[in-house]
């Protein structure tokens, strides 16, 4: 019984999503013959998990399919994991690939994607700028225009971190990763040991966690349509006021760290990103930064 709660508990750590499959075999156990098949399991448990029930022992050959090797093992260590395992279950890879975006996610997508066009048409780009300037103007007419840069880089930076930290759930994120090192470890095990069909059903498992990948792009790319959408007219407010269509910003001029100066605003640095670019991005990165750390926010999966 020992060994058998042990292989249990150890498989269960590997991926806790094991411990639902092995719950659904343990339930579809038949009473009289203690016997399981695949067909009895099969809507619940994707073919790599009945294989590695196999492969780790806990499902051994029976009369007519598979039975456990020791039920009240793993009835005893269902029951013990149950309580530590019951975070990770929430968070069940396979839920990623069930990621699904709002009808505002939509909107907030084609909106971000029609903001682009202000970039290349100056119509656009004016109506954008005048709208944003109704809230900056009485801020820039009052600081210097490298001190207004600063405060939307700190605020860009602000609401893009709170949006990652609301919108992307790491533990999902997470859990894809361990799954997929997971994968890869015992490829490799399988691999030294020959064991040909322990590749084959691994094999099975990575092009069925593959299909997860649509899920994470989905994940990740939710928080950076929100990005978007509220960062671009702060942009294109920037190249509207530096641009010539209107007043000359105040100072026309800038030193930046390293690179020296003083430059014009318009002046290309680094290829075709100009002085003010450089200067948003690096009041932005350092802005985020810092504001990561002081909210205790992480935006990459544990």
């Amino acid at each position: 019984m020992a060994r058998t709660a042990q292989k249990v508990e150890s498989l269960i750590a590997e991926d806790p999503a094991m411990a639902d499959a092995l719950s659904v075999v343990y339930e579809r156990t038949d009473a009289e013959s203690d016997e399981v098949e695949w067909g009895d399991v099969s809507d619940e448990l994707t073919s790599g998990q009945w294989g590695r029930l196999i492969e780790k022992g806990i499902l051994v050959d029976g009369d007519r399919g598979f039975e456990l090797a020791d039920a009240g093992a793993v009835e005893s260590a269902l029951d013990d994991s149950s309580g530590s395992t019951a975070s990770a279950a929430t968070t069940d890879v396979d839920d990623v690939e069930g990621t699904t975006w709002s009808k505002w996610d939509k909107l907030a997508a084609v909106a971000s994607i029609g903001l682009f066009a202000g970039y290349s048409l100056k119509s656009v780009r004016g109506v954008v700028g005048g709208a944003v300037d109704v809230f900056m103007g009485p801020i820039e007419s009052a600081l210097p225009f490298y001190v207004v840069i600063m405060i939307l880089a700190m605020l860009t930076g602000l609401y893009s971190t709170l949006l990652q930290d609301n919108l992307m759930n790491m533990e999902k994120m997470g859990a894809y990763q361990q799954r997929m090192k997971d994968i890869q470890k015992r490829q490799k095990e399988a691999k030294e040991k020959g064991d040909e069909q322990a590749m084959e059903r691994i094999r099975e498992e990575q092009m069925e966690a593959m299909g997860d990948q649509a899920g994470m792009f989905k994940e990740q790319f939710r928080p950076m349509v929100w990005t978007m959408f509220l960062t671009i007219p702060v942009f294109l407010w920037m190249y509207w006021r530096i641009g010539g269509q209107t007043p000359t910003v105040v100072p026309n001029q800038i030193i930046l760290p390293i690179a020296g100066g003083p430059f014009g605003w318009q002046k290309g640095i680094l290829g075709p990103m100009q002085a003010w670019i450089i200067w948003y991005f690096l009041c932005s990165m350092a802005f985020t930064q810092l504001i990561r750390k002081a909210l205790n926010i992480q935006t990459t999966p544990t």
